[in-house]
């Protein structure tokens, strides 16, 4: 029997970034679970080949083109979707990229194109949605943070950089949103396995590590994304906002070090 406190059916939800990686991933997961799906990105082949694919509820998964580092494409996004629907229930804010380099190497332009992209994108999109929210009255917006605002990694620095952005967006949106009922969490991913990502985790040194330092002894998938970001959409997480959830497999729990423990 399903429990409608975790239901998403019928929601209107926006995916950005949500041809590939995890955002192909949720909105896969929202789609199945009778939620109307508008996923965006940067390609028209890659939106339309995802949104075949994920196809499989009630409602056809719709694609809009659109790239977050520009804004009058977040405002065309939002145009157009205030055409096609009432309301908007819940964005899912997942646009992303990375470069990894030594922080000396970094160019302006590959600054420039990380920030754009995860933070100011990121703020754009939802500072349009959640004008909609507002007047609403409702609404639920949960943005893709990272384990790197937890303790960043080496060779990663804007991206890092951008995502503790992001974590102080969430508590700020959280924080002057929440008297108009629109709530702002983020989810922070731990090691994932996506396609831009498999070719450095099949390095036996690399998956050995991430192993080693993940308590669950694995590394995760996209899918295991899906139940947290449910939860963050639904009618179960109605008294939370401002939070960010790392799914993470419990790297951030501690460190693990090579002592060894007497019997």
């Amino acid at each position: 029997m399903s429990d409608e406190l975790f239901s998403v059916r019928d929601q209107v939800v926006v995916v950005s970034g949500g041809s590939r990686g995890i955002g192909k991933a949720l909105a896969a997961g929202f789609a199945a679970r009778g939620a109307q799906v508008v996923i965006t990105g940067r390609e028209p082949e890659t939106l339309e080949r995802t949104a075949n694919e994920i196809s499989t509820g009630p409602h056809a998964v719709r694609t809009i083109v659109c790239d977050v580092a520009e804004v009058e494409d977040i405002q065309h996004l939002v145009t157009t979707l205030k055409s096609e629907f009432p309301r908007i229930d819940s964005l899912l804010n997942v646009a992303g990229v990375n470069k990894r380099k030594r922080v000396e190497t970094f160019t302006v332009e590959e600054f420039d194109f990380i920030l754009d992209i995860n933070l100011r994108g990121t703020f754009f999109l939802a500072q349009e949605i959640g004008k909609w929210m507002i007047e609403q009255q409702h609404g639920s917006i949960t943005t893709i943070d990272s384990l790197n605002t937890y303790a960043p990694l080496k060779g990663v620095l804007p991206y890092a950089m951008s995502k503790a952005g992001v974590s102080m967006m969430t508590r700020g949106m959280a924080l002057e949103w929440g008297e108009y009922g629109v709530r702002v969490n983020a989810l922070a991913p731990g090691f994932i396995l996506t396609d831009l990502t498999n070719k450095l985790w099949s390095e036996p040194t690399m998956q050995a590590w991430g192993k080693t330092n993940t308590p669950l002894r694995r590394l995760g998938l996209v899918e295991d994304l899906i139940g947290a970001a449910i939860f963050l959409s639904s009618k179960a997480s109605a008294f939370m906002t401002g939070q960010v959830i790392y799914v993470d497999g419990g790297f951030s729990a501690g460190t693990n070090w090579p002592i060894q423990f007497a019997n």
